[in-house]
Order: structure tokens, then sequence, then C-alpha cells
């Protein structure tokens, strides 16, 4: 994808079939699949270890054991797959092998004896790993003569072929022209087309028991289909389907918004197709005063959220504009109903609440000793807790902190990175939920409420966030013929306000000399013309304006 050349960074994991050829003459049909490594995309690692029998833990001897390599070291072992430790980059000066060994033991727990040390640049040490491929990784078990059963990894819609799935085959085969059930809708499709990724799409006669391909059944609807599902035969069904994946738990939610209402359709067909690719998003319809018809959607994490709004601007040619991300917090109502608020807008006045739970997340980060100081401050800053401090050699320390969510979806992972110049890792899973004490901020503008600029804050930071908000609103809105009230209200409570002053015309320019009296007449009139405009005059907040306001990073 053009995003990840950009970025430098995995997205999506791809699947691929190579041919080994081994000293001895052996030939081995090897199908590999690259994963992601940021955590927003540890759905695509889970989804990808299911269908695997063995993985290759790459380790860059230059940088040691990141924050990611650990969280997916873990996803791993809990799949009991066989895991190959790989030392790559050994060619560099600055390699510590003997320090990333130590690191493999005493941070992940594997035996690092057995490491391969490999330099990809150069090409050392590939044969050794395809070597290692054949004879540690076990090959898949399957019986061919079974009745179908197949789990589909991944699926993309195509203009003219419709839905294509990716599917991983555990049970006999799949051949063009046979008649596939589609075991959760129980809908029969037809097999029109079947291949691999070499990694160009190529078409092959059929999929056979363990190997990886695409299929196309000209699926249309875009609901037929759900990663994780099983394809076995229409005539002849499996008795024991494939359990699943784990549904993904979205973290962090914004409002998707296309800049023109009239491109609403287009939005919902957008999310529904990008859907099927990425089964980690949810969305529903919302509206909002302010933006017009959108959708409330949810994301694994920021960076989920950001990749998902340039697809669909790039993919689809939309015109987005997005409200500011929040959580999920749990409200306990004074009937002791307990509801669950992703909205800032669908917050209830306090007085029908007893009580607010925030999410918690456990945060790992991977650091060179000379950052810790300026980590442990911005750690504090975010309400954070310290779990543990570790040493893990070569000057590397593993912090580990419990951190409240709403901290650090917003720009915590760029601060991050600015003060430990780019080379600490991170990494976090959720906690569960506590207490917390958070106030609900309203913006209005000449006393309207704008809706999508609501947001929910802890009570003793909400005065200076709505603050820095209300005076960057003061810079964004352009000056009206008018004086434009910009306010930030806790319930009925202004706590800020900000002016945007009115467009002042010189009325007395063609006044040449004569008494003073006949400016002041002058004045008094555009006075009281401006306070007639102010009663009916409407704010009207450029788009420009919003994205600045709602911009996440600033």
């Amino acid at each position: 994808m053009d995003l990840e050349r950009e970025r430098g960074i995995t997205i999506k994991a791809r699947a691929v079939r190579t041919t080994y050829r081994a000293p001895n003459g052996s030939s081995y049909q090897l199908n590999l699949i690259d994963t992601p490594g940021h955590v927003d995309f540890n759905y695509e690692v889970s989804r990808s270890l299911a269908a695997c029998e063995g993985v290759l833990l790459l380790v860059d001897v230059a940088q040691g054991v990141e924050a990611q390599t650990i969280a997916n070291a873990h996803l791993a072992l809990e799949h009991d797959l066989t895991m190959i430790p790989i030392l790559n980059k050994i060619d560099l000066p600055s390699a510590d092998i003997e320090g990333t060994k130590q690191q493999i033991k005493d941070v992940i727990g594997l035996d690092p004896s057995d490491a391969l040390r490999v330099s990809a640049k150069k090409g050392d040490g590939i044969a050794d790993v395809l070597e290692a491929i054949v004879s540690r990784i076990p090959a898949p078990q399957g019986d061919a003569r079974s009745p179908l059963k197949a789990l589909i990894m991944d699926s993309w819609f195509d203009d003219y072929q419709g839905v294509i799935v990716l599917t991983r085959v555990i049970d006999g085969a799949i051949t063009p022209g046979l008649k596939l059930r589609i075991v959760s809708t129980g809908k029969v499709v037809t097999v029109g087309e079947v291949g691999i990724f070499t990694p160009k799409r190529e078409k092959c006669d059929g999929l056979h028991t363990g190997e990886v391909g695409y299929v196309v059944c000209g699926i249309k609807r875009v609901g037929d289909i759900t990663i994780g599902d099983t394809l076995t035969e229409a005539d002849r069904p499996t008795a024991n389907p494939c359990p699943g994946y784990r549904e993904p738990k979205p973290m962090v939610f914004c409002g998707l918004y296309s800049s023109d209402t009239e491109y609403f359709e287009d939005l919902r067909d957008a999310l529904e197709k990008l859907r099927l690719n990425d089964a980690s998003i949810r969305y529903e319809p919302e509206s909002s005063l302010a933006l017009g018809f959108g959708f409330r959607c949810g994301f694994l994490g920021l960076l989920h959220m950001e990749i998902i709004q340039e697809r669909l601007e790039r993919e689809y040619g939309l015109d987005l504009i997005s409200t500011t991300p929040t959580v999920v917090y749990k409200v306990t109502l004074t009937d002791n109903t307990i509801i669950e608020v992703d909205n800032p807008t669908n917050l209830p006045d306090p007085h029908h609440m007893l009580s607010v739970e925030e999410p918690y997340v456990d945060a790992t980060i991977m650091t060179p000793e000379a950052y810790v100081g300026p980590l442990l401050a911005l750690c504090q800053e975010r309400r954070g807790t310290q779990n543990s401090l570790t040493y893990t050699g070569i000057g590397r320390i593993m912090l580990s902190y419990r951190l409240p969510l709403n901290e650090i979806v917003l720009d915590f992972y760029d601060r991050l990175k600015s003060c430990t110049q780019g080379y600490a890792s991170f990494d976090y899973e959720f906690a569960g939920y506590q207490a917390a004490s958070v106030v609900k901020v309203d913006i209005l503008l000449n006393g309207e409420t704008v809706d999508a600029l609501s947001f929910i804050a802890p009570r003793d930071v909400a005065p200076f966030r709505a603050r820095r908000l209300a005076e960057r609103m003061k810079k964004e809105i352009p000056q009206q013929l008018y004086e434009v009230a910009i306010q930030a209200a806790i319930g009925h409570k202004i706590i800020v306000r900000e002016t945007v002053k009115a467009l002042r015309k010189d009325v007395t320019a063609k006044c040449y000399g004569g008494d003073i009296t006949r400016k002041r007449k002058l004045w008094a009139k555009q006075k009281e013309g401006k306070k007639r405009m102010k009663q009916m005059g409407r704010v009207t907040i450029p788009q420009q304006a919003f994205l600045a306001l709602l911009r996440i990073n600033d």
C-alpha cells in the first residue's frame, strides 16, 4: 500500500507462497504471512497466528527487544506455536549480538542458544532460516479426504469480481466449480476462480490441505462474509467448523462526517467495503447539529483511526471531517443501571450519575537509559502509576505503567517519540476500568452549543483544556460583522470566554470636518445595527477551522 511505503510501517498482513529447494534436492512449499508490529494492528497478528504452525521472531540487534516484540511473542506462545528467534542486522557497526541474546532470554523467556544470525540486507544467513523453517516448524496437519473445512483469514472487495476471500484450507480441497456453504450465514456459492499470491496474484487449479490462497465466488453483498468464518462443501459439510476469531473490542471512538452532507451514502458504502478488509472497525450512524449526518466509528487505537480515515479519503475519494477522539466510559446512574458512553454529548447530567469509570491500560515502554527522566515525567503528567522499572542490559530499560486510556489517545505517542528522539517503543493492553472524576465540557458560540466540539476531561484539567481550545477557536473563526462570544461550560457554569471582535467598518470615512456630533450619530447607528445582527446572526464555522480545531496531533 502507498500508505505503508510513506509511513514505513506494515498495516495489513500479507500472505504469499514460495517454493524452497533444499541442498539435498528436496522441494518444499512455504506459505508465509508478514504481519504488522504496531499495537493498533494487533488484531491482524492474532488472525495470522491462528492460521500458522510456527513463527519467526525477528529482533533488530542494534535496537534490541522492543515493546511490540514482547506483546507479539506472548501472543504466539498463547497459540502454542513453534518460535524461531532471528537476530537481524548483524552487519551494522552498532550490533550487540550477545546483549540482544540476553534480552531475549530475560524479557521474553526464550532460549536464545539456537537463535539464527541474519543480515537481510546482505543476504547472509537466509539459507539457515529456510532450513530452520523446514526442520523445526511442523508441516500443516489435515485430512485431504475429509469434508472441506477452510478458515476465512481476510477478504476485500473488487468492483468486477465482488468479494474475494483469502482462506487457509484445513481439511479437504477447493477447486473451481465446487459449491461452497458459508457456515454462519448458510449461503451457498459456486467457486469461480482459485489462486495464490507469489506475491503477484496467480490462478491455480485448486487449494489443497494446508495451503493458503484466494477464492472468488461471485459474492456481491459485503454482509455475506465474516472474517474468521468457515467455508465448507454445500453437499458434504464439515461436522466441526473453525472456532473463529475473538471479536476485537474498539478502544477509541470518533465521529466521521463528509465535508458535504450529500456524500453521506458514499461514506456508508465506503465504510461497509473497508470493514470487509478490516473487521476491527465498528460504526453506526449519528447526526450532529454542526456537521450533519455521519457515523460514530470505533477503532483499536489512534494510529488505526488515522489510517482508516486516510484510506477512506484515498481509496474512495471522500473528503472527511473527524471529531475529537474519545474512549468508552462506564456510567452508573442513580437507579443503579450501568450505561456505556462513547460520545461526550451522551454523558448524562451530574445529578443523574452515581459514578463514572474510565478505561485503563498497562503500558510497556522500552527505552535507552538516557531518556528515562523525561519519560517518567511524561507518564506522571498523564496520571500514570508506575508498576515496574527493569534494566534489560545493553543500556536499555523496560518501564511498566498503568495509564488512563483517555490520556494516551491524543498525543502521547508523539510526545513519547519526541522526548526519546524516536528510540523508545510503546505497547499496551487493556487493564479494566477504574473510578474517575471527569466532567463534560460544552463549547458554545454566541450561546449555541456546538455538539461536535464537546469533550470529556478530568475535573482538575478541564478548565486548562477548555482555555486552550477557546484560544485556538479565536484564531480560526473568521471575524463577523458582529461580536462572536466563544464560551466553554461545565453544566450551566461558564468557565472560559474568548471574544472574536467584530469587523469594524469606518462609517465616518466620508465625514470631512463639521461637528463631532455628526460622527457620534453614525457610530450609534452602526452599534444599533450590529446589535440587531447579533440577535439574528448565526456563526458559521468554516471547514478549515474544524480541521484545525480537531487536528489530533496539535
